[in-house]
Parts: C-alpha cells; structure tokens; sequence
C-alpha cells in the first residue's frame, strides 16, 4: 500500500513545472470579539508561487481565500518523508489549535494517525479519502475527475491530427503506469478515438517523474513513429516530452497546469483547478459550512477540472466540435472511461 500511494501520490503531486510555497502572511480579523479561523497551508517545498506548478496554485487559492474571508493564515514546510518525522511535525502544528489543516503533499500514513489524534480540527487531504485505511471523520478529500479534462484534450489533438496529411497518430508519456496516470491517458485516448475512430493511440512509460531526458526519448521514439501530438502525463519528466515536441515540430499538450508558457507549440493542457478546491473548502470554513468525512468532487461540470488556454492557431470550427463535447460530458450524455484499452 505504501509503495503504491507513493507512486500515485507523485504522480499527482511531481505534475509540476516547479516547486511552489513561500512564507504565508497572518489576517486576522480587526475588530468584532470572535477570533478569524485559524488555518494552516503545509507544503512540502517553500519558494516563489507560480501558476505554472500544482503547489503554486494551489498556494495562490489560499492566499486569495484568507484575504477574501480574513482568515489567520499560516504556511509551513514538512517533507512527506520519512513518514514518522512528518508525522511528528505535522502533530507539533496541530497542537496549536489551527481550525484547518490543508495537508499538501503528506502521505495518507502521515494525516490519519493526527487527525485521529486532533479530532476537533478538520483536515483538508487533497486526494481521495480511499487512501486513508479508517477514513477519520474530520479529514475531507479531494478527487479530481481529470480524466475528463484529458477526453478533451484528446478530442482536440485527435482533431489537429486528421488536418495533417497521412496516417494520423497521437501519443501519450505516462511517468510511472499506476491509477492516477493510467487515467488520464484513458480519457485521452478514448477523446481521440472520439475524434477519429481510426486515429492510432501510441503510449509509453518513461518509469520516472523527474527527469525529463528519459521522457523525451520515449516521445522522440512516439514521434518518430509519426506521432503529432504528445501528451505529457510525467510531472517535471514529462518537460522532455513536450521539449521533443518543440524541436521535432509537433504539437505538446500539457498536463495540470496551463504549460502554454512553454512556446508556440503547446495545444492546451489538461487542467485541474487545485486553486478552486482550497479557496471553495476555505470559503465554507469562514461561512461555518465545511463538511468533513467524505471527498469532494471537481469535474467538468464544476470547473474543477477542463482544458488550459488553447493554441490561437486552433480553427474556431474545432473549438466548436470540442465545446460540444464539453457539453455532452456535462450532460451525462458521454461517460469517460478510465481503464486503460
């Protein structure tokens, strides 16, 4: 299990372009005898917020909602590892009384055995409750459905594709082959086989979410086979599938975050609105509303996940057939599978 969640928790986690964090700054209410909410942002590396990393975003969502909603906001760095000092550290914050808790990177092994100890605080977990083994009743999780966001983008690069001459192919660079990665290449894949029943899907496995030159020389390999759009799907790994992209002149979708900073040849990216979940479970915090004891679902129809800025060379006909497939989605009309083919 542990193995397992390390794995899928990098593969959610390690989507990144760059580290995010920096010391949060403390709101506190001016006047009125009731104290603000005190809440704590834990985040395994401290450096300058960007939009272009998951930390980053997910940062910015709780410096705008403890400015929005004069919270007393905190921000501390604990490496997830070893898993007994994590735990350690994270009980020595819990212990100053903090309403909330948003647990960044910290494994499963590292939140449980505190929220159980800290009943009266609320965790906000950002992955899925299944991975704690007794669920406490004060930890909230996060599922994203951006397997959705990934149909989409499939749909769009199949689409691009059947407008260049000859066989048409896309690929995909997974970084390790567990849940969270196999999902998104299955939406993105079966968006693709939406666009062109005939499109030929390639996937590939660099077994590494960091280091880009293994990625790129899977997708040199993709390309090489005629591949026209590369879907990173490997964190900072997958940076090499979309570098090859760039010098083989094929289009790169990119992953989580808007990567359309990368250059000209990015298509969109699959996005999850990471932000949105913290700033939404602080808001309902400050209004006496945040619930605990299940998952929160961000999809499509919530915004919680969907497509980055697309490339201007995209024809507005294509933004349409893509617009309407949103909708479909939206409307249960079309079901995104998340099984591997």
């Amino acid at each position: 299990m542990k193995s397992r969640y390390a794995l899928a928790c990098a593969a959610l986690v390690l989507l990144l372009l760059g580290a995010a964090g920096a010391a949060g700054a403390s709101l506190r209410e001016a006047a009125g005898s009731k104290r603000a909410p005190r809440v704590l942002f834990v985040t395994d590396l401290l450096k300058p917020a960007t939009k272009h990393d998951l930390r980053g975003v997910a940062y910015l969502g709780f410096l705008q909602a403890v400015k929005d909603f004069k919270l007393d906001g905190r921000v501390v760095q604990i490496d997830p590892y070893p898993f007994q000092a994590a735990q350690q550290k994270l009980a020595s914050f819990a212990r100053q009384n903090y309403d909330f808790v948003y647990t960044g990177a910290l494994a499963p092994e590292t939140v449980e055995p505190v929220a159980v100890k800290f009943p009266k605080t609320k965790f906000l977990f950002p992955f899925p409750v299944q991975y704690m083994r007794h669920k406490p009743k004060n930890v909230q999780g996060v599922a994203f459905h951006d397997w959705q966001g990934s149909y989409l983008a499939g749909y769009l690069a199949a689409l691009m594709e059947k407008r260049r001459p000859g066989r048409h192919i896309v690929s995909s660079v997974g970084g390790f082959k567990v849940d969270p990665v196999n999902r998104l290449i299955a939406g993105y894949e079966a968006g693709a086989r939406k666009a062109d029943p005939k499109v030929t899907t390639l996937r590939g496995f660099a077994n590494d979410f960091t280091a880009p030159a293994k990625c790129k020389a899977v997708a040199e390999q993709q390309i090489g086979a005629g591949s026209g759009v590369v879907f990173n799907a490997a964190g900072a790994c997958g940076l090499g599938a979309l570098e090859a992209a760039k010098e083989k002149r094929v289009w790169g979708v990119g992953v989580d975050v808007d990567q359309s900073f990368l250059g000209r040849h990015i298509l969109t990216s699959e996005v999850s609105n990471i932000d949105l979940s913290v700033y939404s479970a602080l808001r309902s915090l400050a209004q006496g509303k945040f619930s605990t004891g299940g998952n929160t679902v961000w999809n499509l129809r919530n915004g919680g996940v969907g497509l980055g800025p697309t490339s201007p060379r995209v024809p507005r006909a294509v933004l349409r057939q893509v617009e309407k497939i949103r909708a479909q989605i939206v409307a249960g009309r079309i079901t995104v599978p998340t099984a591997l083919r």
